[in-house]
């Protein structure tokens, strides 16, 4: 099953191997930063908890799991009224109803410009319109998306809140927001106003936690040496390669790398796969800790 939307740092050129890592499990898997959902959707599981501060996109899977069938007229309204006027009317454009919001919402996230949902400081969602004409894919099918999601529970909360419920033989995957000690990249920087370093250190201490608990727990985090210092000798340091697509212009994108930093050591075969992107093959350079 594929994610239906995008999100600022999703992991779709990672889920496979993320995946992997995880394997066959019995118990809840649990996700406190939600997104595109891309790692859910390639796993799978039975059951779980899902969770995610942004409200707007907790009720966006709410509504898709509660009534497809409402949500799918509300989007096939939007897919015959796409033009460059619609898109601007329906961004400033203050929606009551659930159904509404949650179609609205989905729009916005896949006509404006790189398909990235944002909002500026004070909530107002502001990204132009892009090039994309196709407000409806033909392969989707949000009744299938819907019978997925009925053993999940769907929360707006804090993360600590999901982390904490956490038990031994569950997994957690977790993806926060990028931001480090003393920031200066742009996007950590627009980050910073929603993820704090603060809310870094809090994490990592509810996930110590929750892995003397029994927890299973993958997450993903920038490279950077303010984080290699919060989870160090306790945890298990993978560094990926990978080309960056977030900046606006093309001389911003390039190479960059992010942290896999799982509880459990990795298998051979999992530190030698390569994943494939949306737009090119990725290389992976995985390494456990000197000390595993």
């Amino acid at each position: 099953m594929k994610p239906f939307l995008r999100w600022p740092g999703g992991k779709r050129w990672l889920s496979s191997i993320i995946t992997e890592i995880i394997g066959n499990f019995e118990g809840s898997y649990i996700e406190p930063f939600l997104g595109s959902g891309a790692v859910l959707f390639d796993l799978e599981p039975s059951k779980g908890c899902l969770s995610d501060i942004n409200k707007k996109l907790i009720d966006l899977y709410r509504q898709i799991r509660d009534d497809p069938h409402a949500f799918l007229r509300e989007m096939n309204k939007r897919q015959r009224n796409h033009c460059f006027d619609y898109y601007y009317i329906e961004r400033d454009r203050k929606r009551r109803l659930r159904r509404t919001q949650t179609a609205q919402f989905l729009y916005l996230n896949r006509t404006c410009f790189n398909g990235i949902y944002r909002v500026n400081k004070s909530g107002k969602f502001n990204v132009p319109i892009g090039t994309t004409r196709d407000v409806l894919r033909p392969e989707e099918d949000f009744t299938e998306i819907s019978k997925f999601l009925q053993n999940f529970e769907l929360e707006a909360c804090d993360f600590e809140e999901q982390v904490d419920k956490a038990r031994s033989g569950d997994v957690l995957y977790v993806d926060p927001p990028y931001t480090v000690k003393h920031n200066n990249n742009g996007f950590l920087t627009y980050n910073e106003t929603l993820f704090t370093w603060a809310d870094q250190k809090r994490l990592a201490a509810s996930l110590m936690r929750a892995r003397k608990r029994g927890v299973k727990i993958i997450l993903s985090n920038g490279n950077h040496p303010s984080i290699l210092e919060l989870y160090n000798d306790d945890w298990v340091i993978n560094v990926c390669r990978r080309n960056s697509v977030m900046a606006g212009l093309a001389y911003g994108r390039g190479m960059t790398t992010e942290l896999l930093i799982t509880s459990e050591p990795l298998a051979q075969s999992q530190k030698l796969s390569l994943v494939a992107s949306d737009f090119n093959q990725l290389d992976l350079d995985l390494n456990t800790n000197p000390t595993d």
